[in-house]
């Protein structure tokens, strides 16, 4: 599910600033401005999820229209002479929610591609396969580790770790990359739901004081019955037989110097991400810039001690940049449909179906535009909810995400690790056991809530 991207616009500015702002410039969806800014929307989205046939890395609309529709808004406002402050106020937040994504996930990439350099992930490869495990046993073990890992770190880093070592294991078996991928999105997404740190939706509901700890974590069960379904229902396609072994071709690597430094590293950054926040409401992307910065530092005294080292700038430069580059346009387009007012008509959804249909609808509006805005907007409007219903929001926002490909972060961090394997076709073949998934983990939830009242 998705880094801590909002979290300094919501602490800082508060919900009611941005609502005040909407309010003095007023719904623009009915004018030429906002049908226009639709159209370029949804014309960039499918440039995006056909990127396989045209062979456009999805980087490229995505930064297009996220910056374009802004660029016409300004021609709106200069052409009705309208003031620019609630235009600028809303480019500013957008400039804080993008720039703590952006770089929260450089330092998470720097630190996954210092550990590759390190040969961590060849050392891990050669346990795993010189055990003789098969395809199916690797598949579940991948899942688990995913599922258990992300409430801790969080779901991209989880699912950008765990990808690599996937295509370590078999860089050119697809029946087993495709849906081990799935799998790792899914059961990263899931994990992140149940915990209130391992996912921006979870993060967002905790901090408004829609639960308590102990209340996310009643939603294990459904978020790990939810997975076991769809990762039993993939397990059925992932081909028999072990991955290609010999003793004389696949000689075991020996990790580098300061390999296990570098991974008790990555550890305590990401605690300190999440502990910076906790305690002194930093956003996170100031504790993983503190641990890069240790990252360098270290670097240098590795130097120093052992004589051998590593180029931090080197391992920055593999860093995927397409993958920084279209969150920052796809935030930047979301962040356009809601200035102009789309958004707003989310929150009416719950009061003509109901909060448990709307929450469920949540989950798949979550997978087609992104949780994080659909999440703000809820919170915003502050529907009338019970705790299980708050409970079931935050589960649909979070796991709603796997349906598509890059309806999550972990799905779009993925797709730039396994490029050309995991992507936007490959990943909806088998969208319908996740769907399963999904209504299952929706079942879990009712039975636990509302007949049960355990939470």
């Amino acid at each position: 599910m998705r880094i801590i991207l909002m979290l300094i616009y919501l602490t800082t500015f508060g919900i009611a600033s941005e609502g005040a702002a909407v309010a003095e410039h007023g719904d623009l969806t009915g004018t030429w401005i906002g049908i226009l800014s639709l159209a370029i929307f949804v014309i960039g989205y499918y440039f995006i999820a056909t990127e396989e046939k045209f062979e456009i890395n999805k980087a490229k609309p995505a930064l297009f229209i996220g910056t374009l529709m802004f660029m016409l808004i300004g021609v709106y406002f200069a052409i009705n002479g309208l003031p620019v402050e609630p235009l600028h106020l809303e480019m500013e937040h957008l400039i804080l929610e993008i720039a703590e994504i952006f770089f929260f996930l450089f330092v998470a990439m720097t630190y996954i591609e210092t550990m590759i350099e390190r040969n961590v992930f060849d050392v891990l490869k050669f346990k795993l396969v010189s055990k003789g495990y098969t395809y199916k046993k690797l598949f579940w073990l991948t899942g688990l580790l995913a599922f258990f890992i992300s409430p801790v770190a969080d779901n991209l880093t989880t699912a950008l770790i765990l990808s690599t070592v996937l295509f370590t294991i078999d860089k050119t078996n697809k029946e087993f990359l495709v849906p081990g991928a799935i799998n790792i999105v899914v059961a990263a997404n899931a994990g992140g739901a149940w915990s209130p740190f391992g996912d921006i939706t979870t993060l967002m509901a905790w901090t408004a004081g829609k639960g308590t700890v102990v209340d996310f974590l009643a939603l294990f069960p459904a978020a790990i019955v939810g997975w076991g379904i769809t990762a039993y229902l993939l397990s059925r396609v992932v081909p028999a037989g072990q991955p290609p072994f010999s003793e004389q071709t696949d000689k075991q690597e020996a990790l580098k110097p300061g390999a296990k430094v570098i991974i008790w590293m990555g550890v305590g950054t990401i605690a300190m991400a999440v502990l910076s926040h906790q305690f002194f409401h930093y956003p996170a992307m100031w504790g993983m810039m503190f641990g890069l910065a240790i990252l360098k530092m270290y670097a240098f005294r590795l130097k120093q001690t052992e004589g051998e080292s590593f180029d931090i700038f080197v391992n920055m430069q593999k860093v995927e940049n397409d993958t920084l580059l279209f969150f920052f346009g796809i935030l930047a387009a979301v962040g356009a449909l809601h200035f102009l007012g789309f958004l707003a008509y989310i929150v009416d959804l719950f009061d003509v179906i109901g909060a448990t249909a709307g929450n469920i609808g949540v989950g798949f509006l979550s997978a087609i535009v992104d949780n994080v805005p659909v999440m703000s907007a809820i919170l915003k409007a502050d529907p009338q909810m019970d705790i299980a219903q708050w409970m079931l929001v935050t589960l649909t926002a979070g796991i709603g995400g796997s349906l598509i490909s890059f309806g999550s972060a972990a799905g779009v961090g993925v797709m730039g690790k396994l490029r050309g394997i995991y992507t936007f076709g490959s990943h909806l073949k088998f969208a319908w056991t996740i769907l399963v998934g999904y209504i299952i983990s929706i079942l879990v939830w009712y039975f636990q809530f509302e007949i049960l009242g355990i939470y």
